[in-house]
């Protein structure tokens, strides 16, 4: 497996990188501005989609420091479990998927996929986080007393380590605008754990200055902003840019999770159905149609101003389509 290096830090060539940036026309002409799409959906494993940046970083971590398997955590729909299960096979380690029994557990969607990647799954029945990390704990003592050296990846591949895929992604855009050239003014992406906003916001603070990072929050976060803060300014000690108050003064998130996380939201459904329509791009029920619905809303409240352009990040979750009834 081939290995690259970004602000200093060795990270594995796991996806397909750089992913494209597309004018998405009939929303741009609807909108009166520049409007376009950075298809991580198109990340290059699996279905595709945001994690991918963040495990080339992670398991490159795993790999050099001898551990053998993955443990790691999401909903019982998790696209970030499917996906670490997948960069696992390809790197020969074993992957245990301690997901949350609520919502969809059938074998459809994410979980059918992880049925076909060969996936240990076990089913957590909460949401509370101290219960499924005691049960993440409990798993790792087992594979240890059974010789294995397990590697801890939290919800959302969640850590600066992480975040920084997200700062490369900001240094794509950057190059893909210049050579298009865009004026990015917007980028506007979804935030469920905090990770993928976090490396945005710290990319843009280094690529594109001029730029505002607005996160669309999909799910129940509390106290998203600190988070968001905590894990921006580690990020940024990582790839070496100042962060402090003035930096996360940046922060500018905005609740559109409806009623609650993994539940489809009308509005949501609509922006998956307005995509479609106009672009021929498919969004998901539990992130990027919320995103879209999201940014579909601040443009209609005046948010942006007259004639700046915006950039959507797409983060995948296509799998969902085929679970989650919307």
């Amino acid at each position: 497996m081939q290995t690259s290096t970004f602000c200093g830090r060795e990270r594995l060539q796991l996806g397909a990188f750089p992913t494209p940036l597309q004018r998405l026309d009939n929303l741009s002409r609807e909108f009166g501005r520049e409007v376009w799409v950075k298809r991580d959906d198109m990340s290059g494993v699996a279905l595709g989609g945001n994690k991918v940046r963040k495990l080339e970083f992670l398991l490159h971590d795993a790999l050099k420091n001898g551990y053998d398997c993955v443990i790691t955590t999401g909903g019982a729909q998790s696209n970030h479990a499917m996906i670490t299960a997948a960069c696992c096979n390809r790197l020969g380690l074993g992957a245990y998927l301690v997901l949350m029994g609520r919502g969809v557990t059938e074998r459809r969607g994410n979980l059918l996929l992880n049925d076909l990647l060969g996936a240990q799954v076990s089913f957590v029945d909460s949401d509370d986080f101290e219960v499924v990390y005691a049960a993440i704990d409990a798993l790792a003592e087992r594979l240890r007393a059974a010789g294995k050296k397990p590697y801890i990846i939290p919800l959302g591949a969640s850590v600066p380590l992480g975040a920084l895929g997200y700062v490369s992604c900001v240094a794509e855009i950057a190059a893909q605008a210049q050579e298009a050239g865009l004026g990015v003014d917007h980028i506007v992406g979804c935030c469920g754990s905090c990770g993928t906003y976090a490396g945005l916001l710290v990319g843009a603070l280094r690529y594109l200055p001029a730029a505002r990072v607005s996160g669309i929050i999909v799910g129940a976060v509390s106290g998203a902003e600190q988070i968001a803060a905590d894990m921006a300014r580690d990020t940024a000690a990582l790839a070496g840019i100042p962060f402090g108050a003035e930096q996360a003064a940046q922060i500018r998130l905005f609740d559109y999770q409806g009623a609650g996380y993994a539940i489809p939201s009308p509005a949501g459904n609509r922006a998956i159905g307005k995509m479609a329509a106009l672009e021929g791009l498919f969004l998901d029920p539990v992130y990027t149609g919320k995103t879209f619905a999201g940014l579909l809303d601040l443009h209609e409240q005046g948010y942006f101003a007259p004639g700046e352009s915006i950039v959507f990040l797409h983060s995948g979750g296509a799998a969902t389509l085929f679970a989650i009834d919307f």
